[in-house]
């Protein structure tokens, strides 16, 4: 048995999400169908750094996955790109220690979010929040900085969401202008479930004069999640990066 850590990227329009879910077109669920046929058709699950929701995408995604067959890196990468459909690419495979983990050996991941503020793209809509309108920079760059350091985001996680430890550190948080887009990047030790999505629809919030930026502050302290009235859409989010220590 040979453990590959795989590097790949998606477009997750036509996807349920990344994690496999039974009756639902996943991108786990994809890959996970082709490496089964690679390694003769032995049952082989991808471990990953973590989730993506529905239509959410990945730049640097990576999983780590037990091969039984004798075959090499290249061949791998080749393998699955021959097979997988088009809006999934395995960037790299590569051969790692048995003890590696994906998921629990994660230093850092990295997301980021698009937005236009100009004129309706359709041609984009499924890759970049059409917001339409201008947004108030100077008011999210001043409010941005206020979810930077450790924290429990509580108040930013889905209803839904159970973990029982909402302790999540941002190491890093900008915002950057490229003409009429707009991109939110944050840094951090992993997030929870909608975090990103709902960061960003509080900070549209402060932009529109609803909220302030002390808000943010006592949001986050009082671990109330019905205080976050806006998340944002999946389209414009990214998994962009995600670090291992030296491997």
């Amino acid at each position: 048995m040979t453990r590959f850590l795989i590097n790949f990227s998606y477009d997750g329009s036509n996807y349920n999400g990344y994690q496999k879910q039974k009756g639902l077109n996943t991108v786990q669920g994809k890959i996970e169908e082709i490496l089964k046929f690679i390694n003769n058709s032995k049952i082989t699950k991808l471990h990953s750094s973590g989730r993506t929701d529905a239509k959410v995408h990945a730049l640097n995604q990576y999983a780590h996955v037990d091969i039984d067959v004798n075959i090499t890196e290249y061949k791998l990468k080749s393998a699955l790109n021959s097979l997988l459909p088009d809006d999934i690419y395995i960037k790299s495979a590569k051969i790692v220690d048995n003890n590696f983990h994906a998921r629990y050996m994660v230093l850092s991941k990295e997301y980021m979010y698009k937005i236009n503020m100009g004129e309706y793209n359709p041609i984009e809509r499924n890759y970049v929040y059409q917001y339409c309108k201008k947004l108030n920079i100077d008011k999210m760059r001043d409010s941005i900085k206020y979810f930077i350091g450790k924290h429990d985001f509580t108040t930013f996680s889905s209803i839904d969401d159970i973990s029982k430890n909402c302790i999540r550190t941002i190491y890093d948080a900008n915002i950057s202008e490229n003409g009429d887009y707009l991109i939110i990047t944050f840094k951090g030790s992993g997030f929870l479930k909608y975090m990103v999505r709902k960061m960003v629809g509080t900070l549209i919030m402060v932009s529109e004069g609803k909220l302030s930026k002390d808000d943010i502050v006592k949001m986050i302290n009082s671990k109330d999640k019905s205080l976050v009235k806006i998340t944002a859409k999946p389209q414009g989010l990214y998994l962009s990066n995600v670090e291992y220590k030296k491997i």
